[in-house]
């Protein structure tokens, strides 16, 4: 029988490890040396691309998130993997809309005609009530007061960090040092969004309003009823949204001491000897608040700036930025490493010859 001769063929080597392994492989320690450095530094490339890539899809997930929107139909509710927005026009009935175009009347008919047929207003009730409304996102803190007991409208929480607050003491300001400089500023108009537990009895929206002033005004010290100006409610979701307004310039009446006491009311915490409720009653029927967001309107709008990034995305930016800066590091210093090495072989081979 014939012999077969085997012949070894040579492995091509990637181009990525001739820029790193520049000597050639003698199976000596300094070649084994290279090709891990070779190695490692193929794996930190790949890891920080990966976190680029990871990076990338947060943004655009972000984005997508923020745009799938339909601005031409508010009740519309939709999904952002990929952005198709509905709307309700019947029982377990959803129109796809194109929310590039006005949404044909007949549509918009039905919707109108569902909404009422399951007690719902004709608008979204509930969240902000004009654009410049904000809520409390930083809690209690101690502050500093006027002799009369109002907020000094520079708040420092006892530290270098100083920030504005309105007559409510919530913050409108971004936070800097103590050179901010703040003015007073009056809130004039309070949305209590309420949520009620579930009753036995559907309740009578029509007689809402006067049971939520007539339990505000016995609640808390005689409070001016006359400023329940608006209540709206959606009995499938059992909110309650409360609008309580002053004119604009008033200065004897206090919205916030009363939405302050009603918020610890519904958390369970009451301010008041008796250790009450806030419970309106509708009818014969008693409603217990589990759930209470407080919006606050002042008379000049607040000067947040970055508004649109949240805690979480900008935690997630700081960690990525890190990660890649500290992927470079590593690579710059194995690479410097690397060199050095190289040229230390260089001169053994030059001192050899």
């Amino acid at each position: 029988m014939d012999r077969i001769h085997l012949q070894e063929v040579p492995t091509a080597r990637p181009p990525f490890f001739t820029s790193y392994l520049p000597f050639e492989d003698d199976g000596g320690t300094e070649s084994r040396r290279g090709k891990l450095f070779g190695l490692f530094a193929l794996s930190l490339i790949n890891v920080m691309k990966m976190w680029i890539v990871l990076l990338l899809a947060a943004f655009a997930a972000g984005a997508s998130a923020q745009s799938c929107s339909c601005a031409t139909m508010k009740w519309a509710t939709c999904d952002s993997t990929p952005c198709t927005c509905t709307l309700m026009i019947g029982n377990n009935m959803k129109q796809t809309l194109d929310c590039s175009s006005l949404v044909p009347k007949c549509f918009l008919m039905k919707a109108e005609m569902y909404r009422a047929s399951k007690g719902q207003d004709t608008r979204t009730i509930g969240g902000k009530p004009v654009e410049t409304a904000f809520v409390d996102n930083d809690g209690i803190y101690d502050p500093e007061c006027e002799a009369n007991g109002a907020f000094k409208a520079k708040q420092c929480n006892n530290t270098e960090t100083c920030w504005c607050v309105n007559s409510a003491g919530v913050r409108r300001t971004d936070k800097g040092d103590k050179s901010l400089q703040c003015e007073p500023v009056e809130t004039f108009w309070v949305r209590l969004q309420l949520t009620h537990k579930p009753v036995s009895v559907a309740v009578d929206s029509t007689m809402l309003k006067t049971a939520i002033a007539e339990a505000i005004h016995k609640r808390y010290n005689n409070f001016n009823k006359d400023m329940v100006e608006e209540i709206q409610y959606d009995p499938d979701a059992r909110m309650i949204v409360v609008d309580v307004k002053k004119p604009m310039g008033e200065r004897k009446s206090d919205l916030t001491h009363m939405a302050y006491y009603m918020e610890k009311d519904v958390k369970v915490l009451p301010l008041f000897q008796d250790q009450g409720k806030f419970e309106p009653t509708v009818g014969n029927q008693k409603l217990e608040m589990e759930k209470i967001l407080v919006y606050y309107v002042d008379e000049k709008p607040p000067t947040f700036t970055m508004k649109n990034l949240s805690g979480g995305i900008i935690a997630v930016i700081v960690v990525v930025v890190l990660a890649v800066v500290a992927g470079l590091l590593i690579l710059f210093f194995a690479k410097r490493r690397e060199s050095q090495r190289y040229n230390k072989a260089q001169v053994r081979g030059t001192s050899c010859n």
